[in-house]
């Protein structure tokens, strides 16, 4: 395909992503239900007037009984759209549309997008001050300066909500957080740095005066526009670029180049060249950041200064500066508060949490996100990534913190269960979790990772070592873990921070294999076979490992057939009493938890193991602090089919019902009878299950696993094990589908108390 060609497809699908199957990028769902007269009559007449007649009485109820508290408008004139230009307020909607959604995505923020036919500025200003009473804040977007400047000005004037222009504040956030992380790297201090700006539009003047709140002096500052230095002598400025107007008598790019610290370009493409680059100071911090073509390709820039620190607007390059980093998040923080405006302390807060966070560690989802790329704070990661998910949490806690200490926030926030709450909306297993975790705290338990070398377990260590929780021991050949450390950026080591087991290579490797010959030698294992064995199956080292007492718990199943891991744990384990009972696979959907058994254990077990199964289920259930409500699933419905499934659940029943158990239980019947509480009703009406069951018990696992994946796969459930139950916590068998969230989730499981649960 030619470049030409190649150029027309992707103009084509770009349009038909906005086309199909319906066009824009936006849509309105109801979040409370419409399916009734009733709910018809609350949602409207009459029932709307009691919502109406209480905000009437106190303005702030807006925030109680509608969507004002989480909803923006992304405003625009369509006078300076990305590259575009001036194209019109028609013409800018798909962009609105696409920040829009960005706020969605990223936040959790519902926006309306509004283009304004409007190009007098204060006239516009007048328009979105009007719209207060709808939304929580307002975005202004893509307005040519020097108008911007006096519409977000007379807006913040006018109204009691945040104004933010993000054109100006967002780069200039993202840009200070990249300067102040290559400023570290440089081993400069931002009062001492020359600066040259070449760009004095919105984002150009507000990049430096974030930089002049971080401490940059405005006497090291020289601007540049299309006409050259902004200076002193200078008779057409506006009031924006007097602010940096200074006597001097450098009058081109090439002279204020000369030993400048920080280049920063919001401009055009190719107005800085290599020779220019070459005039700066050593290990100068190059940001040319037009779009999509910078003011110097990073490759000419670091030809003439190999020691550059580079950041761009593009996302082929290292340190990206994306506006996406800082809007979704400052607005998260200073909605959640209620602040009036976003002043000067939450914009810093949101730089200096941007700049934490690429400072820290790599999170595990980034890694996986972007590999390929070495995700290690230096000249190529000054900032981190889009897809971070601890920039809700980090920076939204920060912001909302900041708004709260200057006195701009309406209401208190309890911080810590604040950030809880939005790691939460990241990582649906957390709030789960959270209990699960605090017990692993309270209980430090040294877990061995049979497949040591895989990318996602020695994340899971980077983490669990971070953490202080869980002694991580890892098997693996140490050359391999040592280069793939390397490779991804980890910074933990063997003997450090892990222990490592190499099956190659370790003194224990005679005692491994003569402890699973002593094992296992009545059960036609030789000790040849043992040597062999023991060699190279890393799930038989853990296994012995946890039998000899030099492991709490393991984990295994990253690659391979759960069974055949099953096969090893068991041999293993059992001779220390314990013995498989199920796989119980917690699913947490948005209506919440869901927990199906047995998904992977039982292929077809009798009544007797279901029903050792069902009080299992209902013990780990309670580890999340959830009372069990467990539904016995089979194709016969309260005894009308005599199959094989019906039989072996009705066995179960009669043995739950000798045992007298402490929890809500009821079969034989069919799934939509345990979720539907109605139909059941109608079906069974003395049941002894009340509400939606929260746990399914099948009687095969062809069943079970493909409710299981089921619910993954189409509903979008996420899954928290497979849990295996009835080993006492020392061994855990996941799935290769696992993800290094999944794994310090399951590590969680195997760090909590053995004395707890079975």
């Amino acid at each position: 395909m030619t470049s030409e060609q190649d150029k027309t497809s992707r103009h084509q699908e770009a349009l038909d992503y906005h086309e199909f199957p319906k066009p824009g990028k936006l849509e309105i769902r109801a979040t409370k239900p419409m399916t009734t007269g009733r709910d018809l009559s609350n949602a409207y007449s009459p029932g709307v007037a009691d919502a109406c007649t209480e905000i009437a009485k106190t303005a702030q109820d807006a925030y109680r009984y509608t969507a004002k508290g989480n909803l923006v408008a992304v405003i625009s004139n369509g006078t300076a759209v990305l590259g575009l230009g001036n194209i019109g307020a028609q013409a800018s909607k798909p962009v609105m549309e696409g920040k829009a959604v960005l706020f969605k995505k990223f936040a959790g923020i519902d926006c309306f997008d509004i283009e304004v036919d409007e190009s007098d500025p204060e006239n516009l200003a007048d328009i979105v001050a009007r719209l207060e009473p709808t939304f929580g804040a307002v975005n202004l977007e893509d307005i040519k300066a020097p108008d911007c400047f006096l519409v977000e000005e007379l807006c913040k004037q006018r109204m009691n909500i945040p104004v933010f222009h993000d054109d100006q504040h967002g780069t200039a956030i993202v840009a200070a957080a990249a300067a102040h992380n290559a400023l570290i790297v440089a081993g400069k201090k931002i009062e001492d740095i020359r600066i040259v700006a070449l760009g004095a539009g919105a984002a150009g003047i507000a990049c430096l005066k974030m930089l002049m709140v971080m401490g940059a002096r405005a006497e090291n500052i020289t601007m540049l526009d299309s006409k050259g230095v902004v200076h002193a002598g200078r008779n057409d400025l506006n009031a924006q670029k007097r602010e940096f107007a200074r006597e001097t008598e450098m009058r081109t790019t090439m002279d204020a180049m000369e030993g400048a610290d920080l280049f920063l370009g919001v401009s055009g493409p190719g107005l800085l060249t290599g020779d220019m680059v070459a005039r700066m100071a050593d290990q100068p911090i190059i940001f040319a950041l037009a779009n999509p073509t910078p003011e110097i390709m990073p490759e000419v820039a670091r030809a003439a200064s190999p020691e550059a620190l580079i950041a761009t607007g593009r996302s082929d390059y290292p340190n990206q500066v994306n506006n996406v980093l800082c809007f979704p998040f400052i607005f998260r923080g200073a909605l959640d508060v209620g602040a009036t405006e976003i002043n000067d302390a939450m914009k810093l807060a949101c730089v200096e949490a941007i700049a934490g966070l690429a400072r820290a560690t790599a999170s595990a989802e980034v890694g996986l996100a972007y590999r390929g790329e070495r995700l290690v704070f230096g000249p190529d990661y000054l900032i981190p990534k889009p897809f971070d998910p601890r920039l809700l949490p980090t920076i939204a806690t920060a912001v909302a913190r900041a708004a709260m200490d200057s006195g701009v926030a309406r209401k208190e926030l309890d911080l810590d269960a604040y950030r809880q709450k939005l790691q939460g909306e990241v990582f649906r297993s957390h709030s789960m979790m959270r209990q699960v975790f605090d017990a692993a705290r309270s209980a430090k338990r040294r877990i061995v990772f049979a497949e040591g070398e895989d990318e996602r377990v020695l994340r899971a260590a980077q983490a669990l070592s971070e953490e202080g929780v869980d002694t991580p021991i890892l098997i693996g050949r140490r050359e391999v873990v040592l280069a793939r450390l390397e490779r991804e950026g980890l910074d933990i080591r063997p003997d450090r921070d892990f222990e490592l087991v190499d099956p190659e290579n370790d003194s224990r490797y005679r005692e491994y294999w003569s402890a699973y010959h002593g094992l296992m030698e009545r059960r036609g294992v030789t000790p040849d076979l043992a040597r062999a064995i023991l060699r190279t199956n890393t799930t038989a080292i853990a296994a012995v490992m946890v039998h000899r007492g030099e492991a709490d718990s393991m984990i295994c199943g990253t690659f391979g057939q759960y069974r055949w891991h099953l096969n090893y744990v068991s041999q293993v384990l059992a001779n220390d009493g314990l013995h498989p009972i199920g796989a119980l696979s917690p699913i947490i959907l948005d209506r919440g938890p869901l927990f199906v058994a047995d998904t992977h254990v039982n292929i077809e077990p009798d009544g007797e193991k279901i029903a050792e199964t069902v009080i299992a289920t209902a013990r780990h259930i309670r580890r999340f602090g959830i009372e069990p409500k467990i539904a016995l699933c089979s194709g016969s419905q309260f005894g009308n089919l005599d199959s094989r499934s019906g039989q072996a659940m009705r066995a179960a029943m009669e043995r739950l019902a000798d045992m007298d158990v402490d929890f809500e239980y009821e079969g034989e019947m069919h799934t939509d009878a345990a979720l539907d509480p109605e139909l059941r009703a109608r079906l069974l009406p003395n049941s002894r299950l009340n509400g939606v069951a929260n746990a399914l018990i099948y009687a095969n696992t062809d069943a079970a696993g493909a409710v299981r994946n089921i619910l993954k796969s189409v509903s979008g459930g996420i899954e928290v094990g497979p849990i295996l139950m009835g080993m006492g916590n020392r061994a855990q068998i996941v799935t290769p589908s696992i993800t290094v969230r999944g794994l310090l989730n399951i590590a969680a499981l195997a760090g909590s108390d053995v004395s707890s649960y079975g």
